[in-house]
């Protein structure tokens, strides 16, 4: 039986206030931009796990941030993530029509709509990072700004999926493939784990075990997405498996076959659990989240 503190809960807690901050934040408008709006909120509020909001919560708890500043930053990067995924499902790109188990946002409504969609999603991230009520320190919003673009532009997100979509039948040696997840689906989680540490003006030493964390399960967290692909129920996954074998995709799972990169998965999340140390059993909540990457179906 779980108690009120398990992993879960709190995930499903996340979640909730997450959907809740962004319905507030991305309000249905009449008129001719209601269409755009419209598809906005069905890439943001639709259902997702939040786990990169999760993190962002759960590690600036470790610093005793307030938890409405907090919710904005979380809300900010589930925006740059809805915006990603709506850009990677288009058919220039991985051409996939479902997401999280109903029609991509470019069959939901077009192409045109999709693409101003994901672009809207991504200003209005930096334009809820930059108000006041996310924190009434400049520096440390202009901290954060820099920071999440960093992580979403051609050093992070969209450098990943620029190395990933110039690759064909699976050619990419292992250190290149790690270094292009680490951009793709690494940045983001570590700008997440880091925020609270930006907003408390934390230690060095409080950074690099975030630091640290982020990194190691950013890359657990991808191996499990290519097991998924090449091994997940679509029933399950929401969305369409088998691409990456099918399109010749660079992924660990190619690369190393699926028991060692079950094996690597297993040894990153170990790494993971050990930089949190630093933060003790503040930090248990945490610890929980690399059991759930390890082990999720979807």
């Amino acid at each position: 039986m779980e108690t009120p503190d398990s992993f879960n809960d709190r995930l499903e807690n996340v979640a909730d206030k997450v959907t809740v901050a962004l319905d507030a934040l991305i309000p249905p408008v009449a008129g001719p931009e209601g269409q755009l709006l419209s598809a906005m909120r069905y890439a943001a509020l639709g259902n997702g796990k939040r786990i990169r909001p999760f993190f962002v919560l759960e590690c600036g708890r470790l610093f005793d941030i307030n938890e409405r500043s907090l919710l904005r930053v979380a809300s900010a990067v589930e925006c740059i993530h809805a915006y990603s995924l709506i850009h990677d499902d288009l058919p220039c790109m991985d051409d996939d029509d479902l997401r999280r188990g109903r029609p991509s946002v470019h069959k939901a409504y077009d192409e045109g709509i999709a693409v101003l969609a994901g672009d809207a999603l991504q200003a209005l991230a930096f334009e809820i990072i930059s108000d006041e009520a996310t924190h009434t320190g400049p520096k440390v919003r202009a901290e954060l700004i820099h920071k999440l673009a960093v992580a979403s532009g051609a050093r992070g997100m969209a450098g990943g999926q620029a190395i990933d979509v110039s690759v064909k039948d699976n050619t990419l040696e292992m250190p290149l493939i790690a270094r292009m997840q680490r951009m793709k689906t690494g940045a983001l989680f570590q700008f997440s784990a880091e925020a609270g540490g930006i907003m408390a003006q934390a230690s060095a030493d409080a950074f690099a075990a975030l630091s640290g964390f982020s990194h190691d399960l950013g890359l657990a967290y991808q191996i499990v997405d290519d097991l998924l692909d090449a091994e997940g129920k679509l029933s399950e996954t929401g969305k369409a498996v088998g691409k990456d074998v099918d399109k010749g995709k660079a992924s660990f799972v190619l690369a190393l076959g699926p028991e060692q990169a079950r094996a690597r998965a297993r040894m990153l999340a170990g790494q993971a659990k050990a930089h949190l140390d630093f933060f003790g059993q503040s930090a248990s909540i945490l610890r929980q989240s690399v059991d759930f990457v390890i082990e999720r179906t979807g």
